[in-house]
């Protein structure tokens, strides 16, 4: 067994072409550490973590472990001296067992060549037990919920002997209980001499479990810090500036319900209920944020709103005017504002320019066109005052959109759709891949547009963003609404609703007299419409 007891980077490169990904970093992790690599989305950070496990070669630098250069041709040679990675998306077989997958390319055989899988068996028994992770060899991977898959991830790095382990943005599929569960099993990997590189953008996750933080930004580190220092501190070092990471929310003062939907059901080709049964509505002057872990309806419940899913039932109303069974053009005619979740692939042109970008909803009306004649003027005109009002970091605006930031393409997105009459705004992660200082602003344009009067229905597997610009919260489990709570639920609750467990039945199902931690005052107040 290959024991890791100091991992080194030393003046890492790579580029891509003439991307320069990774410039000159430095990184010690020290044995039985847990030590977090923090940074923005694109910052470098899974770049850097994909030399490290032999997926990249570095264009220069060295990796030494325990003060000796080592080259990695690949993912097995990083393997074989003791380092393990857990993706973000998990690299497992779902029709495949525990067993099979953690045997996976390093196949146990009896004589005669015979797969032999009692071995890996055991070592899956005696790893589970170790850690309390309760994982069974023989159940089917697709049976399994997320946060046990990440735990047959992590077994599989664990059998192979890794003695450090890297964890790229585990938490980002995870529910608060099953993040919390995790954060539990690193300790307990620490404690037992196994070293951890986390990689994460999210701040409470990293003070909380880290014993030293190296900050990313733009390729390069900017500074380390340790796990006492405050979020602004570790914010500010991320984007590079001073920011807020306290929302200015006045209550809400919710009117009339203008946004109704009833019984919504969308059909998935295979015959699955993606989205079942969905009632609810929203107020003018309110937040409905939709919250979940992704891939429980949300994509779906957005597109059939939009006339971009075919097998759909229910009613959805605005105004009092049907959607269902309109073309996405007359949806958007009708004074719905959407920014859809990739915002590169459905909400902008990247060859296009930002200019252009502005207009793509409205380039054949007045100002902007007249009969077939566009007006490139106006187009311009619009553009200089948009990128202005929302503060878009770009060149020119006819730079094409592709160019730009992450944070500073969704900053165009959301000006082109704020920038008209509004009846109703969806934004279905609006700060996905976003700086902090853009989500700062994002954030206040959202609230901005509540305040006017619109209903806004947010949609996001961010917790901490739901909970901040949220006034009502709904909860989809598998298709269906869990509950509506409002705004100020505790995560516990919340947490406990994105497993598929009612706050209600979850304190039925307690001894009589007791009152379980999970809950809280707030629960009471769940809507069961």
């Amino acid at each position: 067994m290959v024991r890791v007891l100091k991992l080194e980077l030393r003046g890492i490169t790579k580029r891509f072409g003439t991307l320069l990904a990774n410039d000159h970093i430095d990184v010690v992790v020290e044995s039985g550490q847990i030590h977090c690599l923090l940074g923005e989305n694109g910052a470098g950070k899974s770049t850097l973590m994909n030399v490290l496990y032999g997926l990249y070669e570095p264009t220069e630098g060295d990796i030494l472990i325990d003060g000796k250069a080592v080259s990695f041709r690949g993912p097995g040679d990083a393997m074989a001296a003791g380092i393990g990675m857990v993706h973000q998306h998990f690299m497992l077989v779902p029709v495949f067992t525990v067993a099979e997958n953690v045997a996976l390319g390093a196949e146990p055989t009896k004589a005669a060549g015979f797969l032999n899988l009692d071995e890996t068996r055991r070592r899956i028994r005696e790893i589970s037990d170790q850690y309390g992770f309760d994982v069974d060899p023989d159940a089917m991977v697709e049976d399994l919920p997320v946060g046990v898959q990440q735990r047959v991830e992590i077994i599989k790095a664990l059998v192979r002997n890794a003695k450090v382990l890297i964890l790229d943005e585990p938490t980002a599929v995870l529910t608060p209980q099953e993040t919390d569960e995790l954060l539990d099993i690193m300790r307990q990997l620490k404690a037992g001499g196994t070293s951890i590189v986390f990689i994460s953008h999210k701040l409470r996750e990293v003070k909380e479990v880290s014993d030293t933080i190296t900050v990313i930004r733009r390729g390069k580190v900017v500074g380390s810090a340790e796990p006492t220092a405050s979020t602004t501190e570790l914010a500010s070092m991320m984007v590079g500036r001073a920011v807020s990471l306290n929302l200015d929310k006045a209550p809400a003062t919710p009117q009339e319900k203008t946004f109704e939907v009833r019984d919504l059901t969308v059909i998935a080709p295979n015959g699955q209920h993606v989205v079942d049964g969905l009632s609810f509505d929203i107020a003018r002057g309110e937040i409905l944020a939709i919250a979940g872990v992704q891939g429980n309806g949300q994509t779906e419940l957005t597109e059939a709103i939009l006339g971009l899913q075919e097998r759909v039932s229910g009613s959805v109303t605005l105004d009092g005017k049907e959607l269902l069974g309109r073309s996405v053009k007359d949806v958007l005619k009708a004074g719905v504002g959407f920014v859809p979740e990739d915002r590169k692939v459905d909400g902008l042109v990247g060859t296009f320019s930002v200019a252009e970008n502005l207009v793509l909803d409205l380039y054949d009306k007045p100002p902007y066109a007249k009969g077939i004649s566009m007006s490139p003027a106006k187009i311009l005109e619009n553009a200089k005052a948009r990128i202005d009002e929302f503060d878009v970091r770009t060149p020119s605006a006819a730079a094409a959109a592709g160019t730009l930031s992450g944070g500073n393409q969704q900053k165009v997105v959301m000006a082109r759709e704020l920038s008209r009459p509004l009846r109703l705004f969806i934004a279905s992660q609006p700060t996905r891949g976003v700086d902090v200082g853009s989500i700062e602003f994002l954030h206040r344009r959202i609230v901005a547009e509540r305040d006017q009067g619109t209903p806004v229905m947010i949609i996001s597997t961010e917790l901490d963003e739901v909970m901040e610009l949220a006034d009502r919260i709904a909860v989809l489990y598998k298709g269906k609404l869990v509950g509506i709570v409002p705004a100020g639920t505790s995560r516990d609750v919340l947490g406990l609703m994105m497993a598929g467990i009612h706050p209600d039945e979850h304190a039925h199902s307690q001894p009589a007299g007791s009152r379980p931690a999970a809950t809280s005052d707030h629960a009471e107040g769940v809507d069961h419409d």
